[in-house]
């Protein structure tokens, strides 16, 4: 079974709207990029999710 393009485009785009909120919340960028990459929409909750405290 293969995976259609536009499924790989749709979770590029996330791993990427995923960056852009890490990044947001003073985390690392290309670490959570790197993690949406294999966990999609689970890493966007735990980006939503979990706090840094900032101070």
């Amino acid at each position: 079974m293969e995976a259609s393009p536009e499924y790989a485009v749709g979770w590029g785009t996330l791993s990427l709207i995923n960056a852009g909120l890490a990044q947001g919340k003073n985390r690392s960028a290309l670490a959570w990029w790197f993690i949406s990459l294999f966990l999609g929409p689970i890493a966007t909750f735990l980006i939503v999710v979990l706090s840094r405290s900032n101070g």
